[in-house]
């Protein structure tokens, strides 16, 4: 690699020819403040806030755009550059809307934070005429409030260069220029996935999830209701960052402790149910193959790939699993099976979801997503409660929060998290292998579902369970596995504008796959739109996406039991009340359909 040598306020430094100065500061020790940056998303030099001096140069530069040059001299700090940045923040505060107390990001906005580094107190910003706009929450899984809004862009960026969704934009121009989308209509009114990468990215609290966290609180507080939890395997590698821990810290044990000190009824795990997907799914394909059923066979855990797949690719609806994501498995198997043991009607049982998805929000809200009644359709229970009858009126999962509510509620209710003791998930469903923990990243529902796949189709169990081919967090990944006598072709995509590039070569028959999984998000759930928010500074120079996959990986290689079909509380389900993968019943209660949304 070719080098050059660049010096940043006195410090020699050598760095990769082809380095901005951002990078060079970064390589001196030495953090330069961003709003609008985001590495290989969003490179436009607007906000200004990154300016620093270059000796020789005529004005200040944008350091995040500016290339470094062998022999430059730059300087980050001086007096010209400081209160540069400070005119330019105190323009960005004229026109934000500053209700800190009551914003969402209070304690980790970039914005507010930066004011805090220049030295910006209260009321020290220019006055002037200010819009007034109205707050979006047509969505069901957003807010979007453009007085609060910076216009750095990142929301637009990543909904079309990560996404290719393009669902958000800016509109007018000048002082009126503003985010919103086409002809201003409401984000429900468009093809928006759901899937939460603008909230992610956004540095200040322009966009947030819906907060569901008082719903949680008044089922917890409700005597009639039995109030179960569930948490996705995502979660537990990024939780601990909304404690001060480092990224990439599996905290299971102190998420499970502390849910339990919520009040819950019952704290399990959504890897039980990764390992029931893994059944379904697996049989379903296995199925496909031998009879000649359609191919390839896409997976169908990511609600935002869903909803990506019936407004982009209708013709390929047909392709997807028709099973249901294990989040609302789990709820199929606590308002069937285990209310019936616990002798508790469905209808009184209120199921929670932790997820690192804020399209799981718009996921409990789909048709066909009611185990109990498809299960109890014609039943005593059914008769006697005319709303029930066939029509789906008891959700699967009836509230679904996110990594970053769950850690508001902890905080709330004044759980020390960090000095909790590490506790294990309730039984039976705390039970998991380490093909149910990898769901959280790119490729590990690929890897869990061939595990499993290569004992159905050949009777015996796979020799290497590490399909290291569809690890890592490379956008599309492809690889062929010899399965018996069959030459199984498979590939991952994450994030969708890779679905995008994927897709249209199986469309137009220049790829031929058996299997595909596809998650919406970049990396998979681990860097899913639920997930804590990660500053510009740490974001642009950081492998998010694998520090967090790691933990994961580590949790499945520490596993005793590594394949889905070795995990005898599930064994136990089928054989007590499901009778097969597959069959009458688990269709009933594990299966779902998909409509063509248009565009």
């Amino acid at each position: 690699m070719d080098m050059i040598n660049v010096k940043v306020n006195g410090t020699q430094v050598s760095v990769p020819k082809g380095s901005t100065v951002l990078e060079a500061a970064r390589l001196a020790g030495i953090n330069v403040p961003t709003l609008c940056f985001l590495k290989d998303i969003n490179a436009i030099g607007a906000c200004r806030i990154c300016v620093v001096e270059v000796k020789g140069a005529r004005s200040l530069a944008a350091a995040c755009v500016y290339p470094a040059a062998d022999g430059m001299e730059v300087f980050t700090n001086t007096p010209q550059v400081l209160d540069s940045r400070r005119k330019t923040l105190q323009l960005i505060l004229s026109s934000h809307e500053k209700k800190c107390l009551s914003c969402v990001r209070s304690g980790n906005c970039e914005l507010k934070q930066l004011a805090f580094d220049l030295g910006i107190e209260d009321e020290d910003y220019f006055s002037g005429e200010n819009h007034k706009y109205e707050i979006d929450d047509s969505a069901a899984h957003l807010t979007r409030d453009n007085n609060k809004c910076i216009l750095c862009r990142h929301c637009s960026a990543v909904c079309d260069k990560n996404q290719k969704v393009g669902v958000i934009g800016a509109n007018e121009r000048g002082f009126a220029t503003h985010i919103g989308c086409a002809f201003e209509v409401g984000l429900a009114e468009t093809a928006c996935i759901s899937c939460g990468q603008c909230i992610a990215v956004c540095p200040v609290g322009a966009i947030t999830e819906k907060d569901s966290t008082g719903d949680v609180l008044k089922a917890i507080a409700d005597p009639d209701k039995y109030v179960i939890v569930q948490t996705a395997p995502a979660v537990r590698a990024a939780l601990g960052e909304e404690f001060g821990m480092a990224m990439g810290t599996n905290v299971e044990g102190k998420m499970a402790a502390s849910l339990r000190r919520m009040g819950f009824d019952g704290v399990f795990d959504t890897n039980f149910t990764a390992d029931l997907t893994v059944m379904e799914e697996a049989t379903e394909l296995v199925e496909r193959v031998k009879n000649g059923g359609k191919l390839p066979m896409i997976t169908s855990c990511s609600p935002g790939w869903v909803k990506y797949c019936e407004h982009y690719f209708p013709d390929l609806i047909e392709n997807l699993s028709s099973c249901k994501s294990p989040m609302q498995m789990f709820g199929a198997v606590a308002k069937t099976y285990y209310a019936q043991k616990l002798n508790i009607k469905p209808e009184d049982m209120v199921v929670v979801a932790v997820m690192p998805c804020t399209a799981k929000k718009f996921e409990i809200g789909r048709d066909n997503q009611s185990a109990a009644c498809k299960l109890n359709e014609g039943s005593a229970h059914c008769e006697g409660n005319s709303d029930c009858k066939g029509k789906g009126s008891i959700p699967d999962v009836d509230i679904s929060i996110t990594t970053r509510e769950l850690a508001r509620l902890i905080k709330r209710l004044g759980i020390k998290f960090n000095d909790l003791p590490d506790e294990k998930f309730d039984e039976p469903f705390g039970i998991y292998t380490g093909a149910g923990v990898i769901f959280g990243a790119t490729g590990g529902v690929m890897e869990a579902a061939l595990r499993t796949a290569v004992k159905l189709i050949t009777g015996e169990e796979a020799s290497d369970i590490n399909f290291n081919e569809v690890r890592g967090t490379k956008g599309i990944k492809e690889a062929t596995y010899k399965v018996g006598d069959l030459d199984v072709k498979v590939a991952v995509a994450s994030g969708t504008a890779n679905a995008d590039e994927l897709l249209k070569k199986v469309q137009s028959g220049e790829a031929d796959y058996t299997f595909i999984e596809i998650m919406a998000c970049p990396g998979g759930c681990v860097n899913g739109g639920g997930q804590p928010h990660v500053p510009g500074h740490i974001y642009n120079f950081e492998d998010i996406k694998a520090i967090r996959a790691k933990a994961l990986y580590d949790s499945d290689a520490a596993c005793e039991l590594r394949r889905a079909h070795e995990n005898p509380a599930i064994k136990t389900i089928y054989d007590e009340f499901f009778g097969k993968p597959g069959g009458e019943k688990a269709h009933k209660a594990f299966h779902t359909s998909y409509v063509s949304r248009g565009l």
